[in-house]
Formats: C-alpha cells, sequence, structure tokens
C-alpha cells in the first residue's frame, strides 16, 4: 500500500524557517535510550505504517533537499521515493505527481504533513472502499475542508474553507484505490487542471455518479502550519503523554 505525502508548500504562515516546514521539531521520541526532536512529518509517517503502507512517496519542491536527507530511502518497514514539483500547483497538482507510481489493484493512503492528529491507527478505521476519509471534528470548520453527509455516511459535498460549513467534521486524511485514484487523475486532467483542492474535484468526482464516505473516527486534529497551531500541537502531544502515564 502507498502512501502519498504532499510537501511541495513553501510552509509561508509559518516562515522564516531555515529548513522545510515537514521538518519542524514537534515533540520528541526515543531513539534507543536517548530522546530526540521530532520532525512534524514524522507523525504522518507512522501513522501510514500504522495504517499499512510499504512504500512512501514524499512530493517535494526543487529546494526540499534536505527532506531527502532525514528520511533516506526508507522508515522502519516502509521504502520512501521522491517526486519533484517543479512549481506550487496546489494540493491536486502534487498528490497527482505521484500518478503513475500506483497500481489499479493498490491502495493509496493521503495525508498533510505538517499536521498532528489522533488516534494513531486513524487509517486502519478506512476500509475498502473506493474513497474513504477520515473526519475529524473541529470548532472553526471555516479553516478547513468540511465534509456533508447522509445518515448512511455518504459524502455529498465537501465545502472547502467555506464561511457558511454546515458540518464541523472536516477530512484530516483519505484512503483510496488505485482505480479511483486514477479515475480522479482523469477527471482533473479532464477540468483542465484547475481544481487546486481535493474538495472541488471530489464534489464533480460525485455529481458525475462516485461514492464517497466519510468515517467519524478522529477524535483530534492540529494543522501545525501556524504559530497557534504549532502550540496547539505541542499542548495535544502533551495531554498524549500524560494519558500513557
Amino acid at each position: 500500500m502507498w502512501g502519498i505525502i504532499p510537501a511541495a508548500g513553501a510552509g509561508s504562515r509559518i516562515q522564516p524557517l531555515a529548513f522545510s516546514k515537514e521538518l519542524l521539531p514537534v515533540g520528541s521520541r526515543l531513539d534507543g535510550e536517548r530522546e530526540r526532536p521530532r520532525a512534524v512529518s514524522e507523525y504522518l509517517v507512522e501513522r501510514m505504517i500504522i495504517g499499512g503502507a510499504t512504500k512512501i512517496c514524499f512530493v517535494i519542491s526543487p529546494g526540499k533537499s534536505d527532506i531527502m536527507e532525514y528520511y533516506g530511502n526508507g522508515v522502519g518497514k516502509a521504502d520512501i521515493c521522491y517526486v519533484v514539483q517543479p512549481q506550487p500547483s496546489g494540493l491536486c497538482d502534487s498528490i497527482f505527481r505521484a500518478a503513475s507510481l500506483v497500481r489499479p489493484d493498490e491502495f493509496v493512503m493521503v495525508g498533510l504533513p505538517d499536521t498532528v492528529w489522533f488516534p494513531e491507527d486513524g487509517f486502519s478505521s478506512l476500509g475498502f472502499e473506493g474513497l474513504s476519509f477520515l473526519l475529524f471534528p473541529v470548532d472553526s470548520p471555516q479553516y478547513f475542508d468540511s465534509v456533508v453527509q447522509d445518515d448512511a455516511g455518504r459524502v455529498l459535498e465537501i465545502q472547502v474553507k467555506s464561511e457558511k460549513a454546515i458540518s464541523n467534521w472536516v477530512w484530516g486524511a483519505f484512503k483510496l484505490s488505485g482505480v479511483v485514484f486514477r479515475q480522479l487523475y482523469e477527471l482533473w486532467i479532464e477540468r483542465g487542471r484547475a481544481d487546486e483542492y481535493v474538495g472541488t474535484l471530489v464534489n464533480e468526482y460525485i455529481r458525475k455518479g462516485g461514492h464517497a464516505v466519510g468515517v467519524r473516527a478522529g477524535e483530534s486534529y492540529v494543522d501545525v502550519g501556524t504559530l497557534h497551531g504549532y502550540r496547539e500541537a505541542i499542548r495535544l502531544l502533551s495531554e498524549d503523554m500524560v494519558r500513557r502515564g
């Protein structure tokens, strides 16, 4: 199973940094008996491996060689490769840079590398549907992509950063089959590569008869791309350490 990590963004909301925002130290972990800082993107990598990823692709911009140096060719049981997005062109463009790697009989997990969320095994709650979103409750859905569902959990609409969001459940990660990945890619091409956000593309996919489900298994979700989010992530991780005793 693939994990695709779009990591080509400039991170303008939390600059200036002397390194890629995906390597921002957030919390720590034990390396043997030594405690070491933990890059924020490690949380997503860990969650993808727990979810079954054996191959992870970082999509990076030309200036982000430090991510390659940090992760090398693998983490744990997962091999890591890299694809370059020549210039910032939105999330869809970033994700589909890896389109040639994914076979129809494989599954793909996608998440954002500057987020911290729980539970750690959230990807495991997503079954082998064609397209399923891991949903999290938030207080301010207008800053995220709010997911509107019917009573059966089917996704009716994704409201992209809308001030009129009617659901406080937002997507934080998703999983899809290689077949659906190809269908979304071809739809994106058909629409002139105009979709910057996943939500607008999925809305058109649904309008054309596609099926997507939302799974409300997320407990907490923090975007570390701002100073406020960074502080919230530290608080969230501290609470998790207390729970673990």
